[in-house]
């Protein structure tokens, strides 16, 4: 008998296998060693009652034998001696980019202007501790982009772009554990992503495609309206007619690039704001209804939106158990963001809390850059967070959640996970009004569903200003090309069409689909 059961169980009978095969014997009726194989397909936590508990969905096989575990498998084959085409980024939206082209017998040419992961780190050691920061290789910039040291957080909404479950068999194809294909929200893990993100490169390189780190893209070369190729800093040029760019949201030099080109931009919606850390425990008691998180329960997290003043404010990213990072690209700015290791154990959580930027609501003063207002504003902001860090590098201005939200500097700051150090700053005095105002609200409403949300103990820390691009570049939706370049698709965050690993991932094959399509048609 082959069969899937629905069942709901304590956390404790749901983590623990012989106590889940129990469970699942007495829903059949049966004794345990009738049962011959037990997989798990689906997971998630209900924590809506003063007890949570675990929606588990699994399939099992009883008086048979059970078949073998089917690893999905993915043809790759050798095209080194293929048609050329150009990848720019080597984040996720160009990894699967280019995993997508070497399916459909393509070779892809990637160019990254940072490091291999593995030496990334060395970088990224150094900017932890304050000591130095390299603008090309970074939390941003390097092989597996801004992904390889988050959070690798899975979850997406963005399930009518494409096959998100293929993308999940994908990463565990090349090293990602199985849970991420059945937890309801799937995550890796900042100690585990770099490795799978080298995996990935292996599998493009052992292909017969080409991955050029140290390669900064300065110019598109474009003839009769079409791409020819493109030129690097070094001053090397890779031809093709086709280039896939996927660089990323916080590659501002590229929409810079693009404007002097002469090839057409637009504005879109983004959103800026703060990142606030609490302590995780305080997180698992308001949202587990218990002084003390249950063994069997992974870190609390929490979703929240509200509307202040027309406009939308929430959470983003948030990271349970994680810390904060610095995340900028250049030398005189202030950006933070989140991130978690696999287990999730940091004694932090923490998460962007954002206001939503329309065009219109862009101060005057930046409308004079046209299409690259909101860019402006953006790099105003994080100069602005620079400024009121005091000179220290990359120590990030802070202020305590209550004193934020009363308008009053903090005297003194609460531990904080961020490595290069707070310095004591009142962003609700420098921020703009119209985004700390709606801050304010948003966290006096997020406490009335949180209790004890608006707490002391919580510390802002400025800024949050890349949850998305504040630029989109057009693409054609029948091709996927740019309206007016052929050969020319924009793929990615920061391209404006997605938002996180997966949606990215799933952005960058839908590129590579487009371009074989324009190729064999």
């Amino acid at each position: 008998m082959h069969s899937q059961l629905q069942l709901i169980l304590s956390p404790e009978q749901a983590e623990k296998q012989d106590l889940l095969l129990k469970q699942v014997a007495d829903k059949l009726e049966i004794s345990p060693q009738r049962i011959t194989r037990l997989r798990t397909l689906k997971k998630s936590i209900d924590a809506r009652s003063f007890q949570p508990k675990i929606n588990i969905t699994v399939e099992v096989y009883v008086d048979e034998k059970a078949p073998k575990d089917e690893v999905a498998g993915f043809n790759y084959p050798f095209v080194g001696d293929k048609e050329p085409v150009l990848v720019i980024g080597a984040g996720p939206s160009g990894l699967f980019a280019a995993l997508k082209l070497i399916e459909q017998s393509f070779k892809p040419i990637i160019l990254e202007r940072g490091k291999k992961a593995n030496d990334r780190k060395h970088d990224i050691a150094k900017l932890n501790l304050n000591k130095g920061f390299n603008p090309e290789s970074n939390y941003c910039f390097g092989e597996g982009g801004a992904g390889t040291f988050s959070d690798g957080k899975l979850y997406t909404r963005s399930k009518k772009k494409g096959n998100a479950q293929r993308i999940y068999e994908i990463l565990q194809y090349h090293g990602a554990a199985e849970d991420i294909l059945y937890e309801a929200h799937p995550h890796i893990g900042s100690d585990k992503l770099p490795l799978i993100v080298e995996n990935i490169s292996k599998t493009i390189t052992d292909s017969g495609g080409e991955i050029h780190f140290g390669q900064k893209l300065v110019e598109i070369i474009i003839e009769n309206n079409a791409v020819k190729g493109c030129k690097t800093e070094s001053g090397e040029v890779f031809n093709a007619n086709s280039l896939i760019l996927a660089t990323g949201h916080s590659a501002h030099d590229i929409y810079e690039m693009l404007y002097r080109q002469n090839i057409a931009l637009e504005p879109k919606g983004f959103a800026m704001g703060v990142r606030v850390e609490h302590p995780q425990a305080l997180i698992d008691s308001i949202q587990y209804h218990s002084k003390e998180r249950n063994d069997y329960l992974p870190a609390a997290s929490y979703n929240l939106v509200e509307q202040v003043n027309e406009r939308g404010v929430y959470s983003f990213c948030m990271c349970p158990g994680g810390r904060i990072v610095p995340a900028g690209s250049g030398t005189n700015e202030i950006v933070v963001n989140g991130m978690s290791a696999s287990r999730r154990n940091s004694p932090y959580a923490n998460s962007g809390i954002v206001v939503e930027i329309q065009p219109e609501d862009i101060p005057e003063e930046f409308k004079k850059f046209g299409v690259l207002a909101g860019l402006k504003f953006q790099q105003y902001i994080e100069n602005l967070a620079f400024l009121n860090n005091g000179g220290m590098g990359q120590k990030a201005p802070a202020q305590r959640l209550v004193d934020f939200v009363k308008g009053r500097v903090s005297a003194d700051l609460p531990d904080c996970s961020y490595m290069p150090g707070l310095i004591s700053s009142p962003l609700h005095f420098w921020l703009p009004e119209f985004i700390s105002t709606r801050l304010r609200e948003g966290f006096k409403k997020f406490d009335r569903k949180m209790k004890g949300y608006l707490t002391n103990d919580a510390v802002v820390v400025g800024v949050e200003t890349r949850s998305s691009s504040a630029v989109r570049i057009p693409r054609d939706p029948e091709t996927g090309q740019h309206p007016d370049i052929k050969g020319l698709f924009p793929a990615g965050e920061g391209s404006g069409y997605s938002g996180g690993i997966t949606s990215s991932a799933i952005d960058g094959e839908n590129a590579a689909l487009a371009v074989g399509k324009s190729l064999i048609s």
